[in-house]
């Protein structure tokens, strides 16, 4: 399996995510949309920063039972109830994704939405891998 991580020198400069990525391997793992919730079914902590630490966690739990890891990740979309926040808090989100997930940025989106199922989320997360 291999990831291709894309930032044409056309483009503005790619920082904290990749313009594109393209993947060759055996297995694609679609993973669902993940929240600040708790094993046992409540969304945990008050700020983007907290919840955004869960809800990756719990989408790399997630990718790790289907046995991959970080690196596999082609394309992730983070979903938020309030994008200026995001913007202020991104050099902390960075960092939270730094610890987590590494330096291997996939494709990604950040989209603004009006609320989550759970109406205490403030984000949520959900991606594409390919593993091997």
């Amino acid at each position: 399996m291999s990831l291709e991580r894309i930032n044409p020198p056309g483009l503005s400069p790619a920082t904290g995510f990749s313009h594109a990525v393209a993947a060759t391997g055996s297995r694609v793992v679609y993973l669902a949309g993940q929240t600040a919730l708790d094993a046992g079914g409540k969304i945990t902590g008050t700020g983007i920063a907290e919840q955004f630490e869960t809800a990756l966690a719990n989408l790399l739990a997630a990718l790790t039972a289907a046995g991959g890891t970080p690196h596999d990740l082609a394309r992730v979309t983070v979903y938020v109830t309030d994008v200026a926040d995001y913007r202020a808090h991104s050099s902390e989100l960075g960092k939270v994704w730094h610890r987590l997930a590494g330096r291997d940025y996939p494709a990604m989106a950040v989209i603004g939405v009006v609320r989550f199922w759970d109406e205490e989320a403030l984000v949520e997360i959900d991606g594409i891998a390919v593993l091997p």
